[in-house]
């Protein structure tokens, strides 16, 4: 084992739960080795909104995400290049994972021209014409230097037509073939093919069976979570995640809602990534074990009890005592935020407009769902992940008539 080759980014599996079939494993890469499932907070412009990199390290973020679009429209991924790539650029020493661009192409430009080709559109920033390709967009994410690379693939509507949906899938496997070709860095970067197919088994099956025989080293489920039911979700995930290999990493793009992470996991997911938790975070909403607070409400005003008395500050994470100079000799004793911070002073700092406020608000956010995966690696080993979800149901509320949840 220890002479086997492997490819930059690989998969090793630990245990499997008894009773779902869930996983549990490690992905291993240039910049470290780390635990899975995971949450994979998201840096869309090179930065996770509000929280810094010594942050991020501390509430046990391993992999972090961001946005080739962004990053190759502002500062531009040849200066990335220039300056030693994304990871010395940002002072960030462990894996990153980049999309493709796509679905920042296909959301943000209406005056955009598909061809097999690639994608014609203008830029959000100053409505520069560009061009985006299965090509160019491995050049920039070869130039960035992310540990995984996303395929560039079109993002549709879930509802489309069959034909459509089916036309477009095609055209996705063609351009994976393409950036199969243009990918230049594959000893230290591994490119994550994309399964598409709306909720059509069929076409599902078809994405699946032909990226799997180009033997890549990672695979994504995209097209889910843009407005189909959790129900539905469910549905694709339990005919598409066995489709795919159990000796390579599976990606499960844009969920982080407590729930969807478990069934998602239980069908056989490794990775996830959302905006989600920051999103709502600087907004004003925390997500707890006990559902959400929305912090800028009046009740908070004189809530003396602490932000979240169930959540940790420092992660147990071993890769913060392992791999990285045993950073947890700088923890602070008794620092946690959480618990030593009111739910007063919290909407105290939003309605002052403080910054203070969205940055606490987003730690905790992010942390809640790193212990939240913490505590779900720990149930899969016990062969627990059952009796996990069902507490987890009862006590976040998704068991209560009409709970405004995530």
């Amino acid at each position: 084992m220890a002479n086997e080759k492997h490819p930059a980014v690989w998969y090793e599996h630990l245990h499997t739960e008894k009773y779902t079939g869930a996983r549990r494993g490690r992905i291993h890469t240039p910049h470290g080795t780390f635990e899975t499932p995971m949450f994979m907070p998201v840096g869309t412009q090179g930065a996770v909104k509000g929280v810094g990199t010594r942050e991020l390290k501390d509430i046990g973020s391993q992999f972090i995400l961001s946005n080739t679009y962004h990053l190759w429209v502002r500062p531009g991924d040849e200066l990335i290049a220039e300056a030693g790539g994304l990871h010395k650029y940002m002072g960030w020493d462990q894996a990153i994972l980049t999309d493709s661009g796509g679905f920042q192409v296909f959301s943000l430009s209406d005056a955009r021209k598909l061809k097999e080709e690639g994608v014609t559109f203008q830029n959000h920033v100053n409505g520069d014409r560009m061009f985006l390709s299965p090509e160019v967009a491995m050049r920039i994410q070869n130039n960035l230097g992310s540990d995984v690379m996303m395929q560039l693939d079109e993002a549709i509507p879930y509802f489309e037509t069959y034909d459509y949906i089916k036309n477009s899938m095609q055209r996705s496997l063609r351009w994976a073939e393409r950036a199969k070709v243009a990918h230049k860095k594959t000893d230290t970067q591994a490119l994550f093919g994309i399964v598409q197919g709306a909720g059509f088994k069929a076409l599902r099956t078809e994405s699946a069976n032909n990226l799997v025989d180009m033997d890549l080293p990672g695979y994504a489920v995209g097209g889910l979570s843009v407005g189909e039911s959790k129900a539905e979700m469910n549905r694709v995930l339990g005919f598409t995640m066995p489709l795919l290999p159990e000796d390579k990493p599976r990606y499960l793009m844009g969920v982080a809602a407590p729930d969807s992470l478990i069934d998602g996991v239980m069908r056989g997911v490794d990775m996830f990534d959302c905006v989600l938790p920051t999103r709502i975070g600087r907004k004003g909403t925390l997500m707890t074990r006990y559902g959400r607070v929305v912090i800028r409400n009046s009740k908070y005003k004189n809530d003396f009890t602490p932000l979240d008395p169930d959540l940790s500050y420092y992660s147990p994470n071993p890769i913060r005592k392992e791999q990285f100079g045993n950073l947890a000799q700088y923890d602070i004793p008794g620092y946690n935020p959480f618990k030593t911070l009111t739910r007063s002073y919290l909407h105290h700092l939003f309605n002052a407009n403080e910054l203070l406020g969205a940055q606490l608000a987003s730690e905790h956010n992010l942390r809640f769902l790193l212990q939240f995966m913490e505590d779900m690696r720990t149930a899969i080993e016990n062969d627990e992940l059952l009796a996990f979800r069902e507490t987890v149901m009862e006590e976040y509320g998704y068991n209560k008539p009409n709970a405004r949840l995530f």
